[in-house]
């Protein structure tokens, strides 16, 4: 989860400014000076909309890091850190990735995560709390869970999906300004007002759409995690693992307690469609049914 979000807040930060900018220097101004030049507007939004997904995708692990406060583990100082360690090796091996940093965080709650922009140089994190919350055999699913993310290459995926999306909503959004500038000049107001204000709102309307996207995808990838973990640490230790994150995360599932690969208590259509994770029971099914494999 918190992966997702950090990509999606660094993404659309980056956008918006980039938008800002192209505005007040007026570097996109061209376009739709005399009429919109739709191949010119084509090809500055792929170029501009590509640039808040890649700085996003190049920033995740810092970001990740300096948010979460992750303590890498670069020499092992106990057994539960070098089994960690031992554990993610062997896995990387398993799925043909080089060896991720691997670092824990203090957390109550039963947190991990992956990320990276290169499946050969990424960082997989533990909480404490789910040290502490799960069984060693459930903990090694969970690591199999995030090592597969990398594996699988769903950041790389995410950021070209996200850069697409942006493309659009930067095409889009100029059109629906450039309309508005043209009915504001007929009516004798203000062109670049209009403009302005029909690109934004139309930006930050088509941009909450991209979001709704990009989690409908981070939802689908994150059954294939599951199946991936399924086969490096067992489909029954993976199974194990998302009930003893139910039995976490209940009775409070509406708090927002969030865990590294799932929201607990997620019950509502509306919650699923703002949720970047499946409801842990719809997880269990899946494996249970052998779905995703």
């Amino acid at each position: 989860m918190k992966r997702v979000i950090l990509f999606l807040i660094t993404n659309f930060a980056v956008l918006a400014v980039i938008t800002l900018i192209t505005r007040i220097f007026g570097l996109d101004r061209y376009i739709t000076e005399y009429g919109i030049d739709y191949k010119a507007l084509a090809v500055f939004s792929i170029l501009w909309g590509s640039v808040g997904s890649i700085i996003a995708l190049f920033m995740s692990k810092s970001a990740a890091k300096r948010t979460m406060g992750v303590k890498i583990i670069h020499s092992a100082i106990n057994q539960k850190e070098q089994w960690l360690l031992e554990t993610v090796q062997r896995q990387a091996q398993s799925v043909g990735i080089g060896m991720p940093e691997v670092g824990i965080f203090q957390s109550d709650g039963p947190n991990a995560f992956a990320t990276g922009a290169n499946r050969n140089h990424s960082l997989v994190a533990v909480s404490s709390g789910l040290l502490d919350s799960l069984s060693r055999e459930e903990v090694e699913a969970v690591l199999a869970h995030e090592v597969s993310h990398v594996a699988n290459g769903d950041m790389i995926t995410m950021t070209l999906l996200q850069g697409i999306l942006n493309a659009f909503v930067l095409f889009i959004s100029r059109v629906i300004g450039f309309v508005m500038s043209s009915a504001s000049k007929g009516r004798g107001g203000g062109v670049r007002a209009g403009n302005f204000i029909g690109t934004m709102i139309a930006q930050f309307v088509l941009g909450f759409l991209a979001a709704l996207i990009i989690k409908w995808f981070s939802r689908y990838r994150e059954f294939h995690a599951d199946a991936g973990a399924a086969k490096l640490s067992g489909n029954m230790n993976m199974i194990n693992a998302l009930k003893a994150l139910q039995r976490v995360s209940d009775p409070e599932p509406l708090k927002g307690q969030f865990v590294g690969f799932g929201v607990s208590g997620v019950k509502s259509t509306v919650a699923k469609l703002f949720s970047t994770h499946p409801p842990l029971e719809e997880r269990i099914v899946a494996l249970e049914n052998n779905k995703y494999f």
